[in-house]
C-alpha cells in the first residue's frame, strides 16, 4: 500500500503539471489576443508555480533509489594524522549533525570511540528520516582539511583526512540473514567518561562477522542487550551494503567509497588556512563561506553530486539552492 500510494502521488504529479502547461498555455494566448498585462502576469505566476512543483519531481526523481527513503547509519573515521584527524572527524560528526537538524532528522549516536587527546577515532550515528540516506549517500568518501593547528604549538599548517561511510538503516522489511554460528561476540567495558558503571559493568559489546570479518561495537547504553541489538543494526545494514556491492560488481557498475583515507583520495576539501574556500572535487562546486558549511550546509554539494549520479552533468553548479549559491564563489584557486 504504501508503494502504491507513492506511484500514485508521482503520477498524479505528472498528470497535474500538465493541466496546469495547458491552463498556462490558454492564459497566454488569451494574454496575446486581448493586450491585456494583468492575463499575462497570472500566466507567468502560473508557470512559475509549476517549475517549483517540476523541480520537486526532479529531487524526487534524482533519489530514486530502492533504499532512497530508508534512514540512514553515518559512520565517521580518523585517517592519516593523529589527534589532527580525529579533531576533524569530531567536527565531521557535528557538521552531520547540524545538517540533520536542519533537516529535522532525529539523531543517535550509537558508537563513539574518543580520542587519545582529543576528538574522536571512529563515531556511528544514526539519521532518521524519510530520505536521509538518499542525501547522505552524496556524502560517502574521504573529507580533507587544511587549517593551523590549534594543537601546534609552532602554529604551523597541518592537512588532515577523515572518512565518512554510509549505509541504510535496515528496517524490519529488509531480511538479512545471519547465521549466529558466524558470530564472535566480545563483551568488555565501555571508555570513556561515565563514572562507577563505566569501571563495574562489563557492557560494551563488540561483534565480528567471521566469514566477512566486518566488526561493530557498539559502548553507547548502559545495557549490554541494548548494545548488542544496536550493535546487531550496525552489522546488518553493512553486511546488506557488502551485499549491494557485490551486485554492482558483478553488473560492471562499482562505486568505489572505500579508498585510503590520505592524500588524493578525497572527495571534498575544506580549507581555513591560507585562504578559506571548501571545494567538492567531483562536481567542482565551491564555496567560500566554509563557517556555515561546517555548521550544516550541504543541500549545495549534496544535489549537485546526486544529480551527477543521475546523470545530468549539465546541473552541475546550477543547481545549488542560493545558501550555496553559483558554481563558484569567493576565491578559485
Amino acid at each position: 500500500m504504501r508503494d502504491q500510494a507513492q506511484l500514485k502521488a508521482t503520477v498524479d504529479d505528472f498528470d497535474g503539471q500538465l493541466k496546469v502547461l495547458e491552463d498556462a498555455a490558454v492564459l497566454i494566448d488569451l494574454a496575446d489576443e486581448a493586450k491585456d498585462e494583468a492575463t499575462a502576469v497570472e500566466a507567468t505566476q502560473t508557470l512559475d508555480a509549476a517549475e517549483a512543483v517540476i523541480a520537486r519531481m526532479e529531487f524526487a526523481r534524482m533519489l530514486s533509489g530502492p533504499y532512497d527513503r530508508q534512514g540512514a547509519l553515518l559512520s565517521m573515521n580518523a585517517g592519516a594524522g593523529g589527534t589532527e584527524s580525529q579533531d576533524w572527524a569530531e567536527m565531521l560528526m557535528r557538521m552531520y549533525t547540524r545538517w540533520a537538524q536542519r533537516k529535522g532528522y532525529k539523531t543517535e549516536i550509537l558508537d563513539l570511540q574518543p580520542g587519545d587527546e582529543a576528538g574522536i577515532k571512529s563515531a556511528t550515528i544514526s539519521v532518521e528520516g524519510e530520505w536521509a540516506y538518499g542525501w547522505l549517500r552524496a556524502e560517502a568518501g574521504v573529507h580533507r582539511l587544511v587549517r593551523i593547528s590549534p594543537f601546534d604549538s609552532q602554529a604551523r599548517r597541518h592537512t588532515s583526512f577523515a572518512s565518512v561511510f554510509v549505509y541504510p538503516d535496515i528496517d524490519e522489511t529488509i531480511k538479512i540473514e545471519i547465521d549466529e554460528k558466524d558470530l564472535r561476540i566480545d563483551v568488555m567495558r565501555s571508555g570513556g567518561a561515565g563514572g562507577q558503571h563505566v569501571n563495574k559493568t562489563e557492557s560494551a559489546v563488540r561483534i565480528t562477522h567471521i566469514p566477512s570479518g566486518i566488526a561493530v561495537h557498539s559502548d553507547a547504553e548502559r545495557s549490554q542487550h541494548k548494545n548488542r541489538s544496536t550493535a546487531m543494526r550496525i552489522l546488518r545494514s553493512k553486511l546488506f551494503e557488502v551485499e549491494q556491492k557485490k551486485q554492482e560488481e558483478r553488473m560492471g557498475n562499482i562505486h568505489a567509497q572505500k579508498k585510503k583515507i590520505e592524500w588524493g583520495s578525497q572527495i571534498r576539501s575544506y580549507v581555513l588556512a591560507p585562504y578559506r574556500l571548501v571545494s567538492d572535487h567531483r562536481t567542482e562546486i565551491k564555496v567560500s563561506n566554509v563557517d556555515t558549511v561546517l555548521d550544516g550546509d550541504l543541500d549545495g554539494f549534496m544535489i549537485a553530486h546526486l544529480l551527477q549520479l543521475a546523470g545530468d552533468p549539465s546541473a552541475i553548479g546550477t543547481s545549488a539552492p542560493a545558501a550555496t549559491g553559483a558554481k563558484t564563489q569567493g576565491n578559485e584557486v
